[in-house]
């Protein structure tokens, strides 16, 4: 039953309104609800003092219509005293409507002491168009003198209406001097012309008003909505600005002419000045900041890598030397070697981080794409020889400008984060495709492994990021690969992104192509994936080679994942 009387019940306003469209009355812009409300204002002015200037009119006219009636009654009530001549009424009575000084249409009747009418009600009609020297004569009409009956003989003007042939009248009635009542009324059509006529130019002047004040109001608002229009154009345009890296000027301001404090929009460009000012100087200290660690980071790595060159050189000549060292100096001296090597690797990443930071233009030479994942992918193959490596590429070559290393760099650390996030016996996808509508190269680095935690993945690509909070070198890495991915693709006017699920993970590197030319038709899977044969294996699936033996399980620069 509730739910009968919910589907029956009424929608609301606001319900009709978003059925049909219309927004909230408070999500309008200002110059909208400023034009509408100035509008309705005059919407209500006009409608009222039109109604108050039809009401007056109306009242004037029908009371000077009251006034023409107590006349026509007074002459009539005379005129039937003087037939009559104190005695019963007689038909001459009639002639109370052709008295002199009777208007055209004055309807006249005479009421009996008992309240029956004595002879059918008579009108005072014009002349006739053919005869202009016709005399005004009373004509009888067809009406309802139940309507007459009614009315009290106390000389004071009633509004009766007579049906559609006469439409109303003000009708008013007075005792005779034999005890009948003699009845007097005159038309109120003319007052109702005259009213309906008013009414209608009022509402067509309000009307043309009304369209007109729409008009200026939105010039006048429109004119006045400038200032605050350049003040939003002022913030749109630093909304605009990259302020989250890099060095930012940021000169830009509210024009002089809309900061008067005078005005209201003049106090918000002023206060957004002001605003512009501190938030300037916070970026300006913020980049010297940075700067400085970045410097610092650059210098550090810069000079750290003699000393660990050295470290390497000595471990591994002792470790090679004639003389036969103890077991465990000998293991001790592989530590320091691997310790060493590792670090290097570190110096290095960060040393290219703080190199790209500060803007510097990496080399911009022809890459074929396709040559770069074939080489990666073997290298890859030869690291994890436990999981199954696939490479999709297109018929034709692929080329962008860029640095070879670096996107080396790129690809080497998006599959070995496949390879150290990911179980034994994941298959990795690496393809290569060309987006014809945006003439970018598209590389793809895809494995059906149990996915990146959601909580991870806004900060996926941020440097020092992992998923192994514990550092530790067999499961993770310093959280510098995919940091690395992000900042070289970013340098070759790329971007990256990551789409994961349990069960999927894609990594997609976007770089503009070297040639703006169309997408190869007709692109196949260079590695496709077959049955077995005697004679050869898959090559969708690069098996492990037992004489390759695997890299030392360190964990790659491209470890982020858990």
């Amino acid at each position: 039953m509730t739910a009968a009387r919910s589907a029956g019940a009424p929608t609301s306003g606001r319900e009709r309104a978003r059925r049909l469209g219309l927004r909230p009355f408070r999500t309008w812009t200002l110059r909208s609800r400023v034009v509408l409300v100035v509008v309705a204002m005059l919407a209500v002015l006009g409608t009222v003092i039109g109604t108050i200037s039809v009401l007056a009119l109306q009242n004037y006219l029908v009371e000077r219509l009251d006034q023409q009636l107590t006349s026509a009654l007074l002459r009539g009530q005379h005129t039937a005293d003087r037939i009559n001549a104190g005695g019963p009424t007689i038909p001459e009575a009639q002639g109370v409507v052709t008295t002199p000084g009777q208007p055209t249409g004055t309807l006249g009747a005479v009421r009996s002491s008992t309240g029956g009418l004595l002879f059918p009600p008579v009108i005072l009609s014009d002349r006739s168009s053919a005869s202009t020297d016709q005399p005004l004569g009373p004509k009888q009409v067809p009406i309802n003198g139940a309507a007459l009956l009614t009315v009290p003989a106390d000389s004071q003007p009633r509004t009766v209406d007579l049906g559609a042939s006469l439409g109303s009248y003000r009708i008013a009635a007075a005792q005779l001097e034999n005890g009948d009542s003699v009845i007097i009324g005159l038309p109120l059509s003319e007052v109702n012309a005259t009213t309906q006529q008013l009414t209608i130019v009022i509402a067509l002047v309000t009307l043309a008003g009304l369209i007109f004040a729409f008009l200026i109001a939105s010039f006048v608002v429109r004119l006045a909505m400038r200032p605050l229009a350049r003040v939003t154009d002022t913030a749109e345009q630093v909304a605009h600005m990259p302020l989250d890296r890099g060095d930012v000027a940021l000169s830009v301001r509210v024009p002089e002419a809309d900061t008067d404090t005078h005005t209201e929009v003049g106090k918000v460009g002023t206060a957004l000045n002001r605003m512009l000012g501190h938030v300037a100087s916070a970026l300006t200290a913020r980049q010297a900041s940075e700067q400085k660690v970045r410097q610092f980071v650059a210098d550090a790595s810069h000079e750290l890598r003699t000393p660990l060159a050295s470290i390497r050189g000595y471990a591994e000549l002792t470790r090679r030397s004639p003389h036969e060292l103890p077991q465990d100096v000998t293991r001790s001296l592989g530590r320091i070697e691997s310790e060493a090597t590792r670090m290097t690797s570190l110096v290095e990443d960060l040393l290219l981080l703080a190199r790209l930071d500060e803007g510097r233009e990496l080399d911009r030479d022809p890459v074929d794409l396709s040559l770069l994942l074939i080489d990666a992918v073997s290298d890859a193959h030869a690291a994890g020889p436990d999981h199954t490596w696939r490479i999709e590429l297109p018929e034709e070559p692929v080329e962008v400008l860029g640095d070879a290393p670096r996107l080396h760099q790129v690809v080497m650390n998006l599959l070995a984060n496949a390879r150290v996030h990911t179980p034994e016996g994941t298959t990795v996808v690496a393809a290569l495709a060309v987006d014809a509508a945006t003439q970018e190269a598209v590389v793809t680095v895809s494995d059906d492994g149990p996915g990146i935690p959601e909580t991870l993945r806004e900060t996926l690509f941020e440097r020092f990021a992992r998923g192994d909070s514990s550092r530790n070198r067999a499961t993770g890495s310093t959280g510098l690969g995919l940091a690395i991915v992000s900042a070289v693709v970013e340098a070759h006017r790329g971007t990256v992104t990551v789409a994961s699920e349990p069960g999927s993970t894609v990594f997609t590197v976007r770089l503009p192509l070297a040639v703006a030319a169309a997408a190869p038709s007709g692109s196949r899977a260079v590695f496709e994936e077959a049955a077995p044969t005697p004679e050869r294996a898959p090559e969708s699936e690069l098996a492990p080679d037992p004489e390759v033996a695997p890299e030392p399980e360190t964990a790659p620069e491209g470890a982020d994942r858990e």
